[in-house]
């Protein structure tokens, strides 16, 4: 692709604070109280998107920025990666019922937080004063390769984030969703009734 096409896309930066925000309101979201299936929901929304997230950051930015730089965020940046996959096969492993499901994930996120800490301060402020010209094609890179890698699993990803929505929110949804319905179908008559008294 083009500078100007790559110009379209949002920087590696940018993908990269974005996910993490994801991952972090997610986690906010848990409630050691919630419905099992809550719960899974919300683990698996959390768990699905590191695993995207790490699997762009190490085809795609550690190797542009290891390429300019060599410190100790990007040297231990897989192994922490590696060790958020170990906690993710076992919370996979498990159900949310199990006496342990809660400790693993709150585990997950602590490594998590630690990781994104070094990331935010560190490796990204690197990246932008060190390669700055190549971030929007990096970004353009990281968005197209997660296209290839989200889009299989749109089913899963979509079913783990109904299930993560509260019980609440889902009946909320639900009277919106009628009341726009209701409201069209009533738009509708109104109109033809319109129609007809005036005869147009």
């Amino acid at each position: 692709m083009s500078r100007f096409t790559d110009s379209l896309f949002p920087s590696a930066i940018n993908l990269i604070r974005l996910d993490h925000t994801h991952v972090l309101a997610t986690f906010h979201q848990y409630e050691v109280d919630s419905r099992p299936t809550v719960k899974r929901g919300l683990v698996n929304t959390a768990c699905t998107a590191l695993e995207v997230h790490a699997q762009l950051e190490e085809e795609i930015f550690y190797p542009a920025v290891r390429a300019v730089a060599d410190n100790e965020a990007i040297r231990k940046s897989v192994p922490e990666h590696d060790e958020m996959r170990r906690l993710i096969g076992r919370l996979r492993a498990m159900e949310p019922t199990d006496a342990e499901y809660d400790s693993v994930f709150m585990e997950l996120m602590r490594d998590v937080l630690h990781h994104v800490a070094d990331e935010e301060t560190v490796l990204l402020p690197e990246a932008e004063r060190l390669i700055p010209d190549r971030l929007n094609e990096l970004g353009a890179a990281m968005t197209r390769r997660r296209l290839e890698l989200v889009v299989p699993r749109s089913g899963e990803i979509a079913g783990n984030m109904a299930r993560a929505m509260p019980g609440s929110t889902v009946a909320l949804l639900g009277v919106a969703v009628s009341g726009a319905c209701l409201a069209a179908w009533f738009g509708k008559r109104s109109r033809r009734s319109w129609q007809i008294r005036s005869g147009t």
